[in-house]
């Protein structure tokens, strides 16, 4: 067999491989078309774009943003006595403090709202993945139709501001390390097909390289590349790899792609391109430039942008151990680029119509694992008395109050919705908010109407569950 037959053969299997992921990934979503049971008319919307920073891993509050009584470090101290290990600092707003290493974030909260006292779900045990994946998809797992993710809804409903530009971004998030199956699952368009999922950069200092061929293709090349791999997925045999609807959706979704690789707008994806003392400001890592590359993509037009610090299993804000050390460095990490990502958007004029959401899955507790009343299995062994730094922080997951911030897009400015309790347990006691409450809120400001749905599988699917989420009429303006 000639080299020349071998790398044919190679490509044709490589070429296969391509098809056979593709169609599966359709085929797992949904195998029939969804079709339109509600047309609603559209409300007068507030908010024309959405950018979610992602705090992955379990942020804790009372570290964060609803910080109570200092306890200082001490060797041999009880547990117990270990309530928020770093001091407070003022904010913004009058008689609202932040936690210490949080200084920027605290100057820009009179600019939106404060949420305290979001509680996460009872999914009977406690999982990140299982927890992402109802906050980002406002249904519990698992389904036995795949939910859209809150970005491909609003893909989906609004379509992209700018044809060249993936109405769905999601910025940071690699698919090589820990759960990744898992993280999949919600990174979905579910049964709306391919083009409304997320256009997915790991690295956003490699933006560019997202839009661009592979190394060593030259335009041309990859044209008959890209018009071979679409020739593949319109021929693929029926009712085996997804409906009609499913392959066409993954052929527009491939001309998107297309149109934006020669389009001028790819260069929103170049960091390089930015002013050096802004590029530095955002600096802090991939979490702080991937807040730049969501801010130059609002302005290019892009409709939901999520930003992550990224879930890997005991990293990030996953503290199952040294808690309080960890959360130095992650203040650090998300500190100056959320606050100059705030005040670049209202500088640039953008921040009245762009709802920028910091989140997390659920909080953290010394002793608390889920929440009181319920019994969970503990997942973090945590001692009568601490002996090292290591021990000193927050590591069980606590479910019952979580802090949530919002700006823009027809939030208030300068609120505080919601209170948690000053004493162990910390949760919330006043005004508790759901994720479905979470999700209706941001549909409301881009006028989308509670009652969309589509008919799957002969019944009605909604964008929250039975279409029972209800608006959080408090914090807007």
């Amino acid at each position: 067999m000639s080299v020349k037959q071998t790398k044919d053969i190679k490509r044709r299997q490589f070429l296969q491989k391509m098809q056979q992921a593709s169609l599966a990934a359709m085929a797992a979503s949904v195998s029939t078309t969804p079709f339109i049971s509600s047309c609603a008319p559209r409300r007068a919307a507030t908010a024309d774009a959405v950018i979610l920073l992602w705090m992955a891993g379990g942020m804790c509050h009372t570290e964060t943003f609803d910080p109570k009584t200092f306890t200082p470090f001490d060797k041999g101290m009880e547990s117990k006595r270990v309530i928020s290990t770093f001091p407070s600092i003022p904010t913004a707003l009058d008689g609202v403090s932040f936690s210490k290493g949080l200084e920027n974030i605290a100057d820009v909260i009179d600019k939106g709202t404060l949420i305290r006292s979001y509680r996460a779900a009872d999914l009977g045990h406690i999982l990140h993945t299982r927890h992402q994946y109802h906050w980002h998809t406002a249904y519990e797992p698992p389904q036995s139709v795949q939910p859209p993710h809150i970005g491909a809804w609003i893909a989906k409903e609004l379509g992209p501001k700018n044809p060249v530009i993936p109405p769905f971004i999601d910025i940071g998030q690699r698919f090589t390390v820990g759960e990744a199956e898992e993280l999949k699952a919600f990174h979905s368009a579910g049964f709306l097909g391919s083009e409304f999922g997320p256009f997915i950069i790991p690295e956003p200092d490699k933006g560019l390289e997202s839009v661009s061929p592979p190394k060593g293709m030259d335009l041309k090349r990859f044209e008959s590349r890209n018009k071979l791999y679409r020739d593949l997925v319109s021929k693929s045999p029926m009712g085996k790899e997804g409906s009609h609807y499913q392959q066409e959706s993954l052929v527009r979704s491939l001309e998107g792609a297309y149109a934006l690789l020669k389009s001028p707008e790819a260069q929103a994806f170049d960091l390089s391109r930015e002013p050096k003392e802004i590029y530095d400001v955002y600096n802090t890592g991939r979490f702080g430039l991937g807040c730049l590359q969501a801010r130059r993509l609002v302005e290019e037009g892009a409709r939901f942008i999520s930003v992550t610090t990224e879930y890997v299993p005991f990293f990030g804000w996953d503290t199952h151990e040294n808690g309080h050390t960890r959360l130095i460095d992650m203040k650090a990490q998300i500190d100056r680029p959320i606050a100059q990502l705030i005040k670049d958007l209202e500088e640039r004029g953008l921040l009245d119509r762009t709802l920028v959401i910091l989140a997390s899955e659920f909080s953290r507790d010394m002793l608390v694992e889920g929440r009181p009343g319920l019994t969970v299995k503990d997942q973090v062994q945590v001692p009568d008395n601490i002996d090292n730094i290591k021990q000193y922080g927050m590591h069980r997951h606590f479910t019952d109050g979580c802090s949530l911030l919002m700006w823009g897009g027809g939030i208030k400015k300068g609120f505080v919705h919601g209170v948690t309790a000053d004493e162990r347990p910390f949760k919330a006691i006043t005004e508790p908010v759901k994720i479905d409450q979470i999700h209706q809120t941001i549909y409301h400001a881009l006028g989308i109407p509670p009652e969309t749905n589509y008919e799957i599988e002969q019944r009605p699917f909604y964008t929250t569950p039975d279409g029972h989420g209800t608006v959080i009429n408090e914090i807007l303006a």
